[in-house]
């Protein structure tokens, strides 16, 4: 059997980890016919636009893709391809595993979490009015005229959505991982104790979730910033994670520092009929084209398509063989060895080289 799937190589060292990912799936054998889009700064200038309607179409038809990192310029400058992507195709599950590798430096070698972010609203629905425009100064003047609390005139401001349709099927999604991969506890993580309406009503639906699981799957809720501390001191404690979009961005990233970093965080964006892949690093563009950096999230993120698409013995020998090459410390790109100044560290396509030896 053939898979179509659209392939995203990105910005900055997206071409050279979505090239390592690419040469590695295929060396497992699965037959991907990979469907090459252009999106980010190279898009712009060949478009006119980061993304594409092309693009979009692709994924749509393809259901399966890809990404390497799209750069998202701060402060101004189009907004974010990867935001962008979640919403038009509705991809409203992020799934981030943070996970130990042995070889890795890490100080939490139990660590092994599940984290499911809402990806679709919350501030990151771009619901947003610049200062000192119309409807910024419109949207001041209506607001403080409904309140006591009088917001400043030279005031931005960013609109926060939380609704129990998409509170609820993140939360029921990953409710229903833990039962179907044998996890014992889902924790919701909130700010409800201030936002009392918006974190309040995703508190709310997920005690309400919970209990349609009750006997199967425990269940606690943990304020945000509480959170970030019990992860950094007692990290096993914890399970399956979910979260609102903008915690669920930060306490990811946090996670993946405990078991080592970013270069080894993959990611997914699921639908209902659709999803897609990709690392949860940037496009670290002062390193483009040097062959220095490491491929390893993206090809873990190739795991879990392969794992979306039921190709599970595939995906299982492809994971064990980035584990086995992380373990040896031989073939692995700088940031792997125990100092980083290691004349034996090798590049990007040598350590993606060595994983598919490992295939063999």
């Amino acid at each position: 059997m053939s898979y179509k799937v659209s392939l995203l190589p990105g910005d900055g060292i997206g071409p050279e980890v979505a090239g390592a990912m690419k040469k590695c799936v295929d060396a497992t054998g699965v037959k991907i016919d990979w469907e090459e889009c252009i999106v980010g700064e190279h898009a712009v200038k060949k478009f006119g636009t980061p993304l594409p309607e092309s693009v979009l179409e692709s994924v749509r038809k393809n259901k399966i893709a890809i990404k390497g990192p799209i750069a998202t310029p701060v402060g101004t400058g189009f907004r974010s391809v990867n935001v962008q992507l979640r919403q038009a195709l509705d991809l409203y599950a992020c799934v981030r595993p943070c996970k130990y590798y042995e070889g890795t430096k890490c100080k939490f070698p139990e660590v092994d979490l599940m984290i499911f972010r809402e990806n679709t609203e919350d501030l990151y629905a771009g619901i947003e009015f610049d200062i000192n425009t119309k409807e910024a100064k419109d949207l001041i003047t209506t607001i403080n005229g409904m309140q006591a609390k009088q917001i400043r005139p030279d005031s931005a401001i960013s609109i926060k959505p939380i609704s129990i349709f998409n509170s609820r099927r993140i939360v029921k999604y990953a409710f229903d991982y833990a039962v179907k991969h044998g996890r014992k506890k889902v924790t919701a993580v909130h700010k409800a104790n201030i936002m009392k309406f918006s974190d309040g009503l995703f508190l709310r639906t997920a005690r309400e979730v919970a209990a349609e699981y009750a006997g199967k799957i425990e269940f606690q809720d943990v304020i945000v910033d509480n959170m970030c501390m019990q992860l950094v001191q007692k990290p096993e404690l914890y399970d399956v994670l979910v979260l609102p979009n903008l915690y669920g961005d930060i306490v990811s990233d946090l996670c993946a520092g405990l078991v080592g970093g970013l270069g080894i965080a993959p990611g997914a964006n699921i639908g209902e009929n659709m999803a897609l892949f990709e690392p949860v690093h940037g496009s670290a563009p002062k390193y483009a084209g040097k062959n220095m950096v490491n491929p390893t999230a993206t090809i873990l993120s190739g795991v879990l398509m392969l794992r979306h698409i039921k190709e599970d013995q595939a995906a299982d020998r492809l994971e064990n063989a980035v584990r086995a090459v992380i373990k040896e410390g031989k073939d692995v790109t700088y940031d792997l060895k125990p100092n980083r100044n290691d004349p034996t560290a090798v590049g990007t396509q040598e350590m993606a080289d060595a994983i598919c030896r490992k295939l063999k």
